[in-house]
């Protein structure tokens, strides 16, 4: 059976170093209690904001204090409880965490409606002050929000339900990556592995069917073994969801997420509309990629499928460093070098451990480096997910470092950009390589294809499941397993029966998605993506001018709308514009891909 690694094993430098946030878990202790005594200082300033500008400003200041240093606390539990999800003590640190986070905004949720309270023009003045100059972003979304913020105990009372409403989330994150056993599998070599769902990618792009159907069924009939509980679960983070929409007065759950980003709802559904008119370019893709392989039809299992061309990446963690580092030369030899300190300074925790959480995340708080959670693979995948999550490492590292503690984070809508712009940039960085190798560039063009299936088709498919499942709620359908089931099946049926067979097993798919719990999250992959194929283009242009606009759009933060920032770095997603590009491009590729294999049919 296949060695697992622990925590013990790993060479210390491969592992994230912590203690730039808190020394030790006594450090963080110290700091729970000072973020207790700063939330009693802030809510002792309720009933104050009449007093004056001084008043506000004072109060402003110290939400901020508060913010960050909550920040810290939250973050500093979940990585902890993060590198083996089993710790009793890190759970009950996170577990205290998110009770303190939920405590202390209820303590602060005066704020907002007692500024609102104030005189007609006080807001807009304090505003337009530079003494304000580190919230006036803050401020101005205040305003924005009024039609949706309750009177103090009103938000006060949405404060303290934040915590419940979050409790579907954590115990979907403790049932499937800790408590959940999908038991073993075979490999290629008829032994027995461990399956888990960080590992399921790595059997589904093995060139033996038996070993990518037998993966599958078994990942998918473990999940669906609990879907009854999954689907309870997932009911109530749409019931949570129907809850805080109603009492801030929107339309629908949708409207209350896109509103917080100054995101249209068209801008959702002109997505949905654009990738349905690429699904007979999927198809076709679909198709190519069947004669490829020499299947006679495609199933669910057979997606992930390459051909081996004789062409073939496995770098360790360190020349695959290297390799990013190359990739990203474009985007300025300053930025490479400041990229460059991310494995010698510990920014990344890069080995699958036992019971360490699966996928890969990037996070940051102010104060310290941005840090990376990979479970590093020697494959291509392993090399562009580093890509991947360096993109939102350095975002994070140029908007900490350019704006104050009150703009820095970015909004979710275009977190997603300079990751996937970093990932292109690696595409084309080994295109170019490799640009007389064919069967180098069947494969690297192949996983391009692969990450526009992955990326703009199948998380739009989410984002329209999770859109049907609000709908449903709303209107006072039950979310059960077998209607989740059900739709979610036909769902695929739509992107994918025009070119493979759906099996059964994919209705429970939706069950493994974790962004699910993050409503209204899943899109912004699409449009994130479709923003990044424009973008790099452009600083691949060679256009100093180009470059710099991207650049600065890296430091920008949460300093302007999510829109207006990528107008400032070079495009305009208030339009269908760059989805409809982006799918042209994607049936660029297409054609080339046919190119590129018929090339070789005629060689032989």
């Amino acid at each position: 059976m296949e060695q697992e690694l622990t925590r013990g094993t790993v060479d210390p430098r491969y592992t994230w170093d912590l203690t730039r946030i808190f020394e030790n878990d006594e450090a963080w202790e110290r700091a729970f209690e000072n973020a207790k005594k700063q939330a009693d200082s802030l809510a002792a300033m309720a009933g104050t904001m009449k007093d004056g500008k001084q008043a506000v400003l004072a109060a402003l200041k110290l939400e901020n204090e508060l913010e960050q240093a909550l920040g810290c606390i939250y973050t500093y539990a979940m990585m902890k409880q993060h590198e083996d999800t089993t710790v009793g003590r890190y759970q009950a640190m996170l577990g205290r965490a998110g009770t303190l986070v939920s405590e202390a905004m209820a303590r602060a949720a005066f704020l907002t409606p007692e500024l609102l309270a104030l005189e007609e023009g006080v807001l807009e003045n304090y505003i337009a002050d530079p003494d304000f100059a580190d919230f006036d972003v803050s401020l101005s979304k205040t305003l924005r929000l009024k039609p949706h913020t309750l009177c103090a105990e009103g938000e006060t009372l949405l404060a303290m339900a934040s915590e419940v409403c979050s409790v579907s989330e954590n115990v979907y994150d403790m049932l499937t990556d800790a408590d959940m056993d999908l038991g073993t599998t075979r490999g290629e070599d008829g032994k027995k592995a461990k399956l888990t769902d960080a590992r399921l990618h790595s059997f589904l792009i093995s060139p033996d069917r038996a070993v990518r159907k037998a993966a599958y069924t078994r990942v998918m009939n473990g999940y669906g073994r609990l879907g009854n509980a999954i689907a309870a679960l997932y009911a109530g983070q749409v019931k949570a969801d129907i809850f805080s929409a109603k009492a801030r007065k929107y339309k629908n759950c949708r409207e209350s997420y896109l509103y917080q980003d100054d995101v249209d709802e068209s801008v959702y559904d002109s997505l949905i509309d654009a990738v349905h008119g690429g699904i007979d370019t999927l198809a076709e893709y679909l198709r190519i990629k069947k004669e490829q392989t020499g299947l006679a039809n495609m199933h669910m299992y057979d997606m992930y499928l390459g051909v081996d061309t004789g062409f073939d990446i496995q770098m360790d963690i360190d020349e695959a460093f290297e390799t990013f580092l190359e990739a990203v030369k474009p985007l300025g030899a300053d930025y490479a070098a400041d990229a460059s300190r991310a494995l010698s300074e510990r920014w990344i925790d890069v080995y699958e451990t036992k019971n360490k959480r699966s996928g890969a995340y990037s996070t940051s708080v102010y104060s310290t480096a941005p840090y990376v959670l990979l479970n590093h693979k020697q494959t291509y995948d392993g090399l562009s997910t580093l890509c991947h999550e360096m993109g939102h490492a350095m975002h994070s590292y140029y908007s900490n470092k350019t704006q104050p503690a009150a703009k820095a984070d970015y909004t979710i809508f275009v977190a997603e950009v300079a990751s996937t712009l970093n990932e292109i940039l690696l595409s084309e960085h080994l295109l170019r390589k490799y640009k007389d190798n064919r069967a180098a560039r069947i494969m690297l063009i192949g996983n391009l294809l692969e990450h526009f299936r992955t990326t703009v088709f199948r998380q739009t498919m989410f984002a329209e499941f999770e859109h049907k499942a609000h709908l449903m709620a709303e209107a006072g359908e039950s979310l059960t397993k077998d209607s989740l089931c059900e739709m979610y099946y036909d769902l695929n049926k739509l992107y994918y029966g025009k070119a493979a067979k759906v099996d059964k097993e994919v209705a429970c798919e939706w069950m493994r998605i974790p962004h699910f719990y993050s409503s209204f999250y899943v899109y912004k992959y699409a449009t994130g993506f479709c923003a990044a194929v424009a973008l790099a283009r452009n600083v691949l242009s060679g256009d100093p001018d180009k470059v710099a606009a991207y650049r600065r759009f890296l430091t920008l933060g949460g300093s302007m709308t999510p829109i207006e920032e990528l107008k400032a770095a070079g495009v305009d997603m208030s339009t269908p514009q760059p989805v409809c590009e982006a799918l042209d491009y994607f049936a660029e590729l297409v054609m080339e891909y046919r190119q590129l294999l018929s090339e070789g049919a005629c060689a032989q």
